[in-house]
């Protein structure tokens, strides 16, 4: 579980240095995920999930941008992006 939270606090930095801006808001049934409010790329993640789900959910949007793989991070986040991407 540490893991997971290491990794998720990890991700959220890694969005933040990338221009998101991270929300955690309880969001009923709805997942959460990317979009562009006002110019601002954020990212939802559903307070009401686990750790393990919010992780996925911002590591999908992560995956997604190209501008992630040329950052710094750590092995474990690197590996879990890659493993998003294929």
């Amino acid at each position: 579980m540490s893991e997971i939270l290491g990794l998720l606090a990890e991700g959220m930095q890694l969005a933040s240095d990338l221009g998101y801006r991270v929300r955690e808001e309880p969001l009923g049934d709805l997942p959460g995920g990317g979009c562009v409010v006002g110019g601002t790329r954020q990212i939802l993640l559903n307070l009401e999930q686990g750790p393990g789900e919010r992780l996925d959910q911002l590591l999908d949007v992560l995956a997604g941008d190209p501008a992630t793989a040329d950052e710094p991070k750590s092995r474990a986040l690197a590996a879990r992006l890659q493993e998003r991407q294929a």
